[in-house]
């Protein structure tokens, strides 16, 4: 196979790249002439430039209190235009009314018991009826090469600025083969963002203010907060810049106070407002749900959606979309035992050695035990906390996540990988970026892809089909007498952040920071 590949070995997984015989997969054919032709050399010359280029422009994440730059491998993911399209349907998926819970299809006291549930938001309607205005959905490829659905996250989704900031960072690296490849553009996704923000306003605004609420500069998603609020030429504001009264929002600046109608909240729900959560929090704005509930402010994405990402209501998602949508899913699930049904919770406290345990609000990897790597010591204490919270977990089989081809010292070596489409809802369409965010376990044979625990990223490549005619995807036209999209801006904002709020944004940092 080349110098490049001599020592490579594929393992039990699914590997994306090469096939059984030893040959490359058709999607990767081209980038494998491209990186044998390269050699290794070569190849660790450009990852350490990317390294450079990182640091230098601070694309950076946190990990305990100190800023790395964003690993990026320099071997991109490959996804044909085929399998793409099943992924992009899959996704175009939201959620329904709750009238399941009336028809029997999942349990009211699941849904109750959920961490995420908050009594506070009950009433609330969107301005356009859009909760999940941004969703980032994790896959994994098992070991048929099948994708299945790891996860959800409809809270607070992070990470699709590194997938800008990937592909970007890679043209120079691979100039040459992307001229020759056909791919789906990543670029506009700023306004296609800004558009759907700009359509869940209030009724009766023609001319929405729309603002990105970030926790402040301490917090591990900073970068992508001020870079998101950049692109779309937008204000980057924290909770102390906003105040609420007479009924509506407003925005310190330096001309006065102007009206905010659109928040794209990158805090979590418990920081939001103080006087309905935690009342010691500086993060948010007093009175900012007050104000939702009498339809003079949207928050993107919703209050509560955290409800969805709880990962015991995550196995009913399959019932969910057969009950809504009178059809098969079109992309499976991970099977999953619910622990809180006594023969299941039987089951898995007898299989603990070989299946891996989640707990049900679990973010960033944390939490997590893998059976077949933990001690028997390990396991005995794991076995005391299921039975003591069944609720609060569930179990999954160890899946081999497929694997890529990775730059990992002198010479490639297969890793493991998972990946987050992102999907924006702007009340008429749902689209999905192309691609999305590739996550990789740099340690040889982890499984645990995420930034905060040693994972690393790829430049996700989907190939363009005929469907695209090379065409850079535009927003669709907003329907005669509704808001059109406006032009993307540049326009920093960075702002200096207190002590008490520096505490609460590393605790806040759970599921926003790290790319969880």
């Amino acid at each position: 196979m080349g110098d490049v590949f001599d020592g490579y070995r594929r393992g039990p997984a699914w590997d994306e790249m090469i096939d059984e015989t030893g040959s490359a997969r058709a999607p990767y054919r081209a980038l494998f002439d491209t990186i044998r032709n390269a050699g290794t050399q070569e190849l660790r010359s450009g990852a350490d430039a990317l390294a450079r280029s990182y640091l230098n422009q601070g694309v950076t994440f946190d990990v305990g209190g100190e800023e790395r730059p964003f690993p990026l491998d320099i071997v991109p993911r490959v996804i044909d235009d085929a399998t793409w399209q099943i992924i992009e349907s899959f996704l175009a998926d939201v959620y329904g009314p709750a009238r399941a819970v009336e028809d029997g299809v999942i349990p009211r006291r699941v849904i109750t018991s959920s961490k995420h549930f908050h009594r506070q938001v009950y009433g609330i309607e969107p301005p356009n009826g859009v909760r999940v205005h941004i969703a980032g959905i994790d896959l994994i490829r098992d070991e048929s090469g099948t994708f299945r659905v790891l996860e959800d996250n409809v809270r607070v989704p992070s990470g699709v600025s590194y997938v800008l900031a990937n592909r970007s960072a890679m043209r120079p690296q691979w100039a040459e083969i992307l001229g020759r490849l056909r791919l789906r553009p990543v670029s506009h996704y700023p306004q296609r963002l800004l558009a759907a923000l700009r359509r869940a306003a209030p009724a009766g605004v023609s001319d929405p203010c729309v603002v990105v609420l970030t926790p402040g500069v301490f917090n591990g998603a900073y970068f992508e907060h001020a870079w998101l609020a950049r692109a779309m030429g937008v204000e980057l504001v924290e909770g102390r810049d906003l105040i609420c009264s007479g009924g509506t929002v407003r925005m310190r600046d330096t001309r006065g106070e102007r009206r905010v109608d659109v928040i794209y909240r990158r805090v979590d729900d418990e920081f939001l407002d103080p006087v309905q959560f935690r009342h010691d929090s500086v993060l948010g704005c007093p009175g900012l749900l007050t104000t939702a509930r009498a339809g003079n402010v949207s928050i993107a994405n919703a209050v509560g959606n955290g409800v969805a990402d709880d990962k015991l209501i995550y196995t009913y998602l399959p019932d969910l979309v057969r009950y809504y949508f009178g059809e098969e899913p079109v992309l499976p699930n991970v099977q999953t035992w619910r622990l809180e049904e006594p023969s299941e919770l039987r089951e898995v406290l007898d299989r603990l050695p070989e299946l891996v345990v989640k707990p049900v609000d679990g973010a960033g990897g944390k939490g997590l035990v893998i059976g077949p790597q933990s001690s028997p010591r390990e396991l005995d204490r794991l076995a005391k906390r299921l039975r003591a919270d069944p609720r609060g977990w569930i179990a999954q089989p160890v899946v081999q996540l497929s694997t890529v081809p990775t730059l990992a010292g002198d010479g490639l070596a297969a890793r493991h990988v998972d990946l987050r489409p992102f999907a924006v809802n702007d009340g008429h369409d749902v689209w999905v970026l192309p691609g999305g965010l590739t996550r990789v376990a740099l340690v040889e044979g982890s499984l645990v892809v995420n930034s905060s625990q040693g994972g690393g990223s790829k430049d996700t490549w989907v190939l363009a089909g005929e469907r695209s005619r090379w065409a850079t995807p535009r927003p669709s036209a907003p329907p005669s007498g509704e808001i059109p999209p406006l032009p993307v801006q540049d326009q920093p904002a960075d702002m200096p952040m207190q002590s008490q709020q520096q505490q609460q944004q590393q605790q806040q940092q759970t599921s926003a920071a790290v790319i969880c």
